[in-house]
């Protein structure tokens, strides 16, 4: 069938701006996270009066105007993270068109190549953090969970970009729907369970230095255990889709080639970034590994799955390597 140009073009169109959603987006996450509220003091100190020395009074005693600016700036910082949750929805919708009419274009599932393969990866780690906003308050993440996201499409508009055409007889297959789309779903929500782990390691770093009550930016965070909560249930979550890409890749390698499992780079690193994964969620679940060591098998885990996606399609020659189509 031939390539909808119109289509094609659109969909590229839409995904610049959706991008540029996401920029601002993360932008405005980044200034609630850096302005928003912060602990509240608990006395306030006045300057000296003539004759007389420092006074300290209670809080809210001779402090109004100080409360004032910084009930301000919190009631700003709060509108500017529920304008960049808005610019987030705006940015999805334009991202969701994006792929339908990429896909349109050329009249098969839109992730035949790289370019749209992380075109819709980056779809679905903002789709998750989108879900789980409404579920619980999770905004604190936000341009932790934007800036992959951006640097993903950004690597995809430029070094990954492919016109859109039909897919190479290899990828021809109901398989490539089945596959691809659980490899995709699970590596966005692993994506989201990566910034909630590094957004742990930093706040669990200042408590530790603290001795448990952050300071500054990090003080309106939740307790690093709730923040590692997050990370570990998203994780829990996406473990089973990529068990499940990973079993249905193999049966896929069985009819294409004649052979479930030959190691091939990216079936061997698709199964590193399984046994870590795996090594994490079993080392919680009974060795009751939780904090700092745990996350930092998650960070390697997602490490191991940006290797197998990046490293082994671009730099290492096998079956799987399809960066050039």
């Amino acid at each position: 069938m031939p390539v909808d140009q119109g289509l094609a073009e659109l969909s590229d169109n839409l995904l610049f701006v959706a991008t540029l959603c996401y920029v601002v987006a993360m932008l405005g996450y980044a200034a609630e996270f850096a302005f928003g509220r912060r602990a509240p003091r608990t006395a306030t100190a006045l300057p000296p009066i003539a004759g007389g020395s420092v006074d300290t009074l209670p809080a809210g005693v001779g402090s109004g105007e100080l409360s004032g600016r910084r009930t301000s700036r919190r009631s700003w910082a709060g509108g500017v993270g529920r304008a960049s949750v808005a610019v987030t929805v705006l940015g999805w919708g334009l991202h969701v068109g994006s792929v339908v009419t990429r896909g349109l274009s050329v009249d098969r599932v839109p992730w035949g190549n790289m370019y749209e393969y992380s075109s819709v990866l980056a779809l679905a780690a903002v789709s998750t953090f989108l879900f789980l906003l409404t579920r619980q308050p999770i905004r604190y993440l936000g341009a932790l969970v934007m800036l992959p996201v951006v640097v993903q499409l950004g690597i995809a508009s430029t070094a990954l970009y492919a016109p859109a055409k039909p897919l190479i007889p290899a990828l021809n297959s109901y398989w490539l729907k089945i596959h691809t789309s659980a490899a995709v779903l699970s590596s966005g929500i692993f994506m989201f369970a990566f910034a909630a782990t590094v957004l742990y390691l930093v706040k669990d770093r200042s408590e530790r230095r603290t001795g448990g009550s952050s300071r500054g930016a990090l003080g309106h965070l939740p307790a690093a255990a709730a923040i590692d909560r997050v990370a570990y249930r998203t994780t829990a979550f996406a473990f089973p889709i990529w068990t499940f890409a990973v079993i249905a890749g193999a049966i896929w390698a069985g009819e294409a080639w004649g052979k479930y499992w030959q190691w091939d780079p990216k079936e061997t690193w698709a199964f590193i970034t399984w046994v870590v994964y795996a090594g994490y969620l079993h080392a919680r679940a009974t060795a009751g590994w939780k904090g700092r060591r745990a996350a930092i098998v998650g960070v390697v885990g997602f490490v191991a799955l940006m290797f197998c996606y990046y490293g082994v399609n671009i730099w290492i020659p096998g079956l799987h390597s399809y960066a050039d189509i």
